[in-house]
């Protein structure tokens, strides 16, 4: 797992759209997180985009996951939220674009259908994320399988409180949601964890030094063959090894690409 430090909100954003820029190419799949941490990559995404920097076509997206009742017309669906933030305002075909049907009567065949659609599209090779303040991914809250696939998940009471800023009271955020699993974030080729402030620095310390443990699920990034968390000094301010993560940074063998690839 390498950790990147940067200084800002901003320049995770750059490093963030850095790594995901580098995995861009035809037939490329991208996993992406909603949320307000990535907001900042999508927008500085965009921009190269609309600059001709980079291209979107060819690939395929799949989102992290989406809550269960909540049409996908309702501006707090994540299938409404990642068009409006983001795949409306680049190259790639809508179509292309993919989230688990949350208003099926048998969510459970739906989560297995979006775990078989990712399979048949040949696996993610990059997947954005974020992480709650209870060291949640996608919504695999503590006391996940470490090698659960894409299903139905029960919110935690904090998850639920964390998102009732984005409806109009508490009572109105869903209280299940279907959610890639932990074993299928571990089988993509990249893994991208970005975090910013100090309300997320006690999840990224568990994390990134922690134990290997379904208390934090995050934590299973920790074997995964070519993690990369990018994080401010806020996030970072808990990490008892900072300095060394830098060193790691500044040694980077130069025949290794940001997205953990050889370059050559």
């Amino acid at each position: 797992m390498e950790i990147l430090i940067r200084r800002t909100p901003d320049d995770v954003a750059q490093t963030a759209a850095d790594i995901i820029a580098a995995n861009l190419r035809p037939g490329a799949v991208l996993g992406l997180a909603t949320g307000s941490t990535p907001l900042k990559t999508y927008q500085e995404l965009i921009r190269r985009c609309e600059a001709g920097e980079i291209s979107f076509k060819g690939t395929k997206a799949f989102c992290l996951d989406e809550y269960i009742g909540v049409p996908p017309e309702h501006e707090q669906s994540y299938h409404y939220v990642i068009r409006n933030e983001f795949t409306n305002h680049i190259d790639i075909n809508d179509s292309d674009v993919h989230s688990p049907n949350g208003m099926s009567d048998k969510p459970w065949i739906a989560a297995q259908e979006y775990e078989d659609a990712i399979v048949m599209s040949g696996g993610i090779n990059c997947q954005l994320l974020g992480i709650g303040t209870n060291g949640h991914i996608g919504f695999n809250e503590p006391a996940t399988s470490l090698r659960s696939s894409t299903r139905v998940e029960v919110l935690h009471a904090q998850t639920v409180k964390d998102n009732a800023r984005f409806f109009d009271t508490i009572d109105d955020v869903p209280k299940h949601a279907i959610t890639q699993g932990l074993g299928t974030i571990l089988r993509s080729n990249q893994a991208l964890l970005i975090a910013t402030g100090q309300g997320k620095a006690r999840a990224v310390a568990r994390l990134v030094e922690g134990p290997v443990s379904a208390s934090c699920p995050a934590s299973v990034l920790q074997l995964h063959t070519n993690a990369t968390v990018v994080v401010d000094e806020d996030a970072a301010m808990m990490l008892k090894d900072s300095q060394y993560y830098r060193r790691v940074e500044e040694m980077r063998p130069s025949w290794r690409g940001i997205d953990g690839q050889p370059k050559y």
